[in-house]
């Protein structure tokens, strides 16, 4: 199956938003009490922000209070298997990184869900823009010459994660393994004790999203070299790709919003037009761009594509790697 590619899918938001019309008719007994909107991640996150986001217009598109829940744990295992377990009838959703759904049957020795069978997908929303940042005492102002320096060095360039088998992990392993370096993999507690400890100096490279790095390169205590989605992001044209030095190398981190497994198709099709126009707002498209999180849409067949295809391409590179979670 071909890969959509992040423009059609960032071009589908006009497309959703124009069949506004055709699908009003569909569902309108739904809903007729509050929908649980849960987040399996702390307060605070981009997913959460844009889960607040949504769930705000939505209260107001769907005339139902939309609550949100958060429910952490297990690299988003636990609340994402109350949403599996949930009935299918619109009233439990989920928007959730595609970590959960493409890698972690890879990561753990047992799942309590698939992460693709076990949900209907509603629609894709985002893509968050992943950095590669390197303390400034590193001399490298490029991925060439952070290869360069590597190759040089093997063994001593120290990368932060938040933990074995982040989205962090395996960007540094991915990116060991294709540039042909070895370097020393330091995984913390989560997200935030990493960027410290990089801007400290203790580690040397770290693979993050925006959210978390691009106030530190302004203020200049990070050096970003590249993004690892597969196309230079929209909110940074001028800062290359991973893949322009190191062929092949791609992680593209997106937001999907699902429900579980066998709800009614004229319920996801309204969700995924009032999703599909909300995201496209001006104030939610600018708010998101702010935290360097570009908005996106699709249909519910697109998103189960690329769930199905990166839930395979990511099994297989994490158990190339050996990589497991702890």
């Amino acid at each position: 199956m071909r890969r959509l590619t992040r423009r059609v899918l960032l071009a589908g938001g006009a497309t959703l938003a124009a069949a506004a019309g055709t699908s009003a008719a569909l569902g309108q007994a739904y809903p007729q009490r509050p929908i649980t909107l849960l987040v399996p991640w702390a307060p605070g996150g981009s997913t959460d922000i844009l889960a607040r986001i949504v769930g705000e217009q939505l209260r107001q598109a769907l005339g139902q209070l939309v609550v949100v829940e958060n429910r952490t744990g297990a690299s988003g295992n636990i609340g994402t298997a109350v949403v599996a377990r949930a009935a299918p009838d619109g009233y439990t959703l989920l928007f959730n990184t595609m970590s959960v759904h493409t890698m972690n049957h890879a990561l753990f020795a047992t799942m309590p869900f698939d992460g693709v069978k076990d949900f209907s997908p509603i629609s894709l929303l985002a893509y968050v823009t992943n950095t590669m940042v390197v303390h400034p005492s590193v001399p490298a102002t490029s991925v060439a010459e952070f290869v360069a320096y590597a190759k040089a060095n093997p063994g001593k360039v120290a990368y932060a994660s938040a933990g074995p088998g982040s989205t962090n992990h395996l960007c540094g392993a991915l990116f060991e393994k294709l540039a042909g370096v070895e370097m020393l993999h330091v995984p913390y507690r989560g997200g935030a004790p990493a960027v410290a400890d990089t801007v400290a100096g203790q580690t040397q490279l770290f693979f993050t999203a925006g959210t978390q790095s691009l106030a530190h390169v302004k203020a200049g205590n990070l050096r970003l070299l590249a993004v690892t989605e597969g196309k230079r992001s929209s909110l940074l044209p001028d800062v290359p790709t991973v893949a322009e030095t190191v062929p092949g190398y791609e992680m593209a981190v997106w937001y999907g919003a699902f429900g579980p497994a066998g709800m009614p198709r004229d319920i996801v099709a309204r969700l995924n037009t009032e999703i599909g126009r909300i995201l496209f707002l001006p104030e939610v498209k600018n708010r998101m761009a702010d935290i360097a999180v570009e908005v996106a849409a699709s249909t519910p067949d697109e998103l189960g594509a690329m769930m199905r295809v990166d839930a395979e391409k990511w099994g297989a590179i994490i158990k190339s790697m050996g990589i497991a979670a702890q």
